[in-house]
């Protein structure tokens, strides 16, 4: 249905996007939420430090970073960095999503509480069905989808934290590698341009070498480094075809 003829109101928008959560990337992201619930539960977290820590950081693997440098005995200075840098990654996210969902008579302060809600599942859902939402509803649609979202994810930590423990580890282990497996499809598909491929590459295999080479900043180098390089190539390579097509 075109958006331009929707005629439905602000609040039958907000509850479509709330059954977003029926969708096989949120049920995906649930069931590997189970899995962080295990592992929380073995790192020595209690319930209400991971159903906290849920809510207030949302983003799963900056979770898990979190979990694993407390469980590693680092200070909250080490901490605080490492998820820091892990979040960065959602800065792109953020600037490629908030314009879509602003207009003139949406307020600031509703669109930074919205780019709370922001990580890898949010986005590529965002992405991918807000073109068919007409402007003015575009922000209830996503607070339907990304209210919802992370309160079922809270949910899912306080309600499996308990039962996840008679859980096989083997179980629990792939039920949480769920969430990597989707990302990754998630960002191949959503790619719409040729130099974000390149870098999706570029980090595969990057990734393993630097895990050996440079253990410990292997996600940082990879990131940076391979998403400069399919820059500098891609620039490269629409230069290459500017000056031929100049040259006809």
């Amino acid at each position: 249905m075109s958006p331009v003829s929707d005629n439905r109101s602000a609040i039958a928008w907000f509850f479509t996007g709330m059954r977003g959560l029926l969708s096989l990337p949120a049920l995906i992201l649930m069931t590997s939420i189970v899995g962080f619930s295990a592992f929380a539960l073995e790192s020595g977290l209690t319930r209400a430090e991971a159903v906290f820590m849920s809510f207030a950081i949302w983003a799963l693997p900056a979770q898990v970073i979190l979990v694993g440098t407390m469980a590693s005995g680092a200070n909250i200075a080490a901490c605080f960095l490492a998820v820091t840098l892990s979040s960065i990654r959602m800065t792109p996210m953020v600037a490629s999503v908030i314009p879509e969902m602003r207009t003139r008579r949406t307020p600031t302060w509703a669109l930074l509480i919205l780019s709370h809600f922001i990580a890898i599942t949010s986005w590529v859902f965002a992405i991918t069905t807000l073109r068919n939402v007409p402007r003015e509803y575009r922000a209830i649609y996503f607070a339907g989808f990304g209210v919802t979202l992370t309160t079922s994810g809270t949910l899912v930590v306080a309600i499996f934290y308990d039962i996840a423990s008679s859980f096989p580890p083997v179980v629990a282990g792939v039920l949480f590698f769920l969430t990597p497996v989707y990302f990754n499809a998630s960002i191949w598909a959503s790619a719409h341009q040729p130099v974000v491929k390149l870098a999706f590459v570029m980090g595969v295999v990057l990734g393993p070498l630097l895990a050996v080479a440079t253990p410990g900043f292997d996600v940082l180098y990879a990131g940076i480094g391979g998403g400069t390089a399919a820059y500098l190539i891609d620039r490269g390579r629409r230069r290459k075809k500017r000056i031929a097509g100049g040259g006809r």
